[in-house]
């Protein structure tokens, strides 16, 4: 399913846009990467800009709550790799986030991100907003409170517009999303950015 669901999926902007997909799957080639991958084919198709990046691989540290960022016109006073993801978030014109489902929420990679874009927050206002979950459960209604976290972080933002999720639930081993129709749906949201 498809929320809020889209009125003309077929149609597409012929606006080129700037696409960043932030993967926090844990696995390479995991569930919630792999919907990832199938939206980049279809925003591809579609003719827009996208880069994925697989967090897995990135070295981010908690956010220590100092406020030198604040102090400091958004310089983290922190040297890892968020700099460079935060730079690509601000260029970015859409921003998809992925996360597979760890008791009801979003993994806690996805989340230590969220907390460090404190340091540019100011920037991200006026971004167009995708999520993707994957889950074992089967029920998209107990998936309510990863949403609210996700509502919880663009409720933080000026002027953010959430587009859409994906609900890739009923999928639990590493290659059981598929033969889910989450697959057909990340395609088709890719084509409609």
């Amino acid at each position: 399913m498809i929320y809020p669901k889209f009125k003309h999926l077929e149609m597409h902007s012929t606006m080129k846009k700037n696409v960043l997909v932030i993967s926090a799957s844990p696995r390479k080639g995991g569930n919630s990467d792999v919907l990832c991958d199938r939206l980049i084919q279809g925003a591809q198709e579609s003719d827009n800009s996208v880069e994925k990046i697989f967090i897995r691989n990135k070295e981010i540290k908690y956010c220590i709550a100092c406020e030198a960022c604040q102090r400091n016109n958004g310089v983290c006073a922190i040297h890892d790799d968020m700099a460079e993801i935060l730079d690509k978030m601000t260029k970015a014109d859409v921003i998809v986030m992925a996360s597979p489902v760890y008791y009801y929420s979003m993994n806690g990679q996805l989340k230590t991100l969220i907390d460090r874009t404190v340091a540019r927050i100011k920037d991200l206002s006026g971004k167009e907003f995708y999520f993707i979950l994957t889950a074992a459960d089967n029920k998209i209604a107990e998936m309510r409170g990863t949403v609210e976290g996700f509502h919880g972080f663009t409720r933080c933002l000026d002027n953010a517009k959430e587009k859409g999720i994906i609900y890739g639930v009923g999928a639990w081993g590493k290659g059981e999303i598929l033969d889910n129709p989450a697959m057909k749906q990340a395609y088709d949201m890719g084509r409609a950015i």
